[in-house]
């Protein structure tokens, strides 16, 4: 093998056949969802109302480490899997660092991000169970265009509530879901009873992903033969992304290495789960010492600065309630460009293992996320996602480490997405007009009720 091998691809044979499911390896399990009436443990079934059967069991299940990938659901991962795995020689020049830096570019996928790996089976599984509508929310729109294209294959109708600054600043996110035949809608809106009552208290609400989780499931429970969907934050959705991992133990073995430090952009966890998870494992289990890095906005630091305790997912009070970092269900972040981090949450497994200190997280300002997303456009010829410079950017600050210790480690991020329909964002950027967002601890304190 050549000791300049830019790119890494498996075969299709080798596209893993299973999920890995971390839960059941976890020595302390992430603690039990309450159903918000009785304050019950969740169980499968109080789920069904509102997601398809067989994901309601997935979101669960603490028992079974390996979860089989249908083979239609493989087959449609085949149309863009394996992703590269891909060193980033030019980065590593242009830092001039003697740190090995390793992204895995989710980018490739149809829809330009990682969110169609549960996308499908979502809508798959909605398929199977008779399902003929599907409704969602999304922040910047990848996953509300995953789900759209994801519904069409399956022949679904699929209803996605946008943040409603994200509508306005990214109209080409909503363009590319319409065109995959889903209906668009800015949240909060006067379409459901969540949506008028946020804007009967601020009528200028800008929305979160908070508010459009409501209105997404508000439809659902009122719409015959729907379900709801979700592109992060749960389980069974950081499940399904651990194929993204899976394959990078493959690819980091065929490159002969194996990564100190592995990065994921941090805003619900469904990226970070996919790339971390499947290495936890081996730290878990065979004590390895890698480090894992969840990269998130400094405006909206639910790891770094929130409170560990049950909070609702949506604005309403719709969700169960999880054991989560958050700071708070009310939380109204600023209007940054990473819309797809703009969310109070984390999930129940990423808060644990937090707790448990398995893992880190890092907040970064926005002017250093576009900064180290323009440098990798111009080492890498990518032009990242408003998200994903987040983990470029914690990326950056630990190669630069290395820089002044003179280690060669092994740093793995995830590259979730390209930033092609992000233009407006870094034309606000390179024109001086973005700024970082400050956000003090009595705003939070608030948020949390306290």
């Amino acid at each position: 093998m050549s000791t300049k091998q830019k790119r890494f691809f498996l075969s299709e044979d080798d596209i893993p056949r299973y999920w890995y499911n971390i839960q059941a390896d976890m020595v302390n399990k992430p603690m039990a969802p309450l159903n918000p009436q009785t304050k019950e443990p969740l169980k499968p079934e109080d789920l069904y109302p509102l997601f398809a059967k067989e994901l309601c069991h997935q979101e669960l299940d603490q028992e079974n480490a390996w979860i089989e990938i249908p083979e239609p659901v493989r087959e449609y991962y085949k149309y863009w899997r394996s992703t590269p795995l891909v060193r980033a020689y030019g980065l590593e020049k242009a830092l001039g660092t003697p740190a090995h830096i390793y992204f895995k570019n989710e980018s490739v996928s149809p829809i330009g991000s990682h969110k169609l790996n549960s996308a499908i089976p979502q809508a798959y599984y909605c398929k199977q169970e008779g399902v003929t509508n599907v409704t969602t929310e999304t922040g910047a729109g990848q996953w509300g265009a995953a789900l759209s294209y994801a519904a069409k294959l399956f022949g679904l109708e699929a209803a996605v509530y946008q943040v409603k600054i994200s509508y306005e600043q990214k109209p080409y996110r909503r363009s590319i879901m319409q065109t995959f035949g889903a209906q668009v809608t800015p949240s909060p809106s006067m379409s459901t009873r969540a949506g008028k009552d946020i804007l009967t208290q601020t009528p200028n609400h800008q929305g979160s992903l908070g508010t459009a989780i409501s209105e997404a499931i508000e439809l659902a429970r009122t719409t015959p033969n729907c379900k709801y969907t979700l592109g992060s934050v749960l389980s069974h959705v950081s499940l399904h992304q651990t194929i993204i991992g899976l394959e990078a133990e493959k690819q980091m073995e065929m490159a002969g290495e194996y990564p100190d430090v592995v990065i994921g952009c941090f805003g619900g966890g469904s990226n970070f789960a996919g790339i971390s998870f499947p290495f936890m494992r081996h730290t878990i289990k065979e004590g390895r010492k890698t480090r894992f890095i969840a990269a998130e906005p400094a405006s909206c630091p639910k790891l770094t600065r929130g409170k560990f305790q049950y909070d609702f997912a949506d604005e309403a009070g719709y969700t169960p309630l999880l054991p989560m970092y958050t700071l708070g269900h009310k939380f109204a972040p600023a209007n940054i460009h990473a819309g797809g981090l703009r969310f109070h949450g984390a999930g129940v497994i990423v808060s644990q293992l937090l707790k448990d200190g398995l893992m880190e997280a890092v907040d970064i300002p926005q002017l250093e996320t576009f900064e180290t997303g323009c440098l990798f456009a111009q080492a890498e010829g990518i032009i990242p996602a408003p998200e994903s410079c987040h983990a470029i950017a914690a990326a950056v600050r630990e190669a630069k480490k290395c820089i002044e210790t003179g280690e060669e480690k092994i740093i793995l991020f995830n590259l979730s997405g390209h930033g092609l329909v992000d233009m407006a964002s870094y034309d606000q950027y390179l024109a001086g007009n973005l700024m970082n967002y400050d956000l003090p601890d009595e705003v939070i304190a608030k948020s949390l009720g306290e």
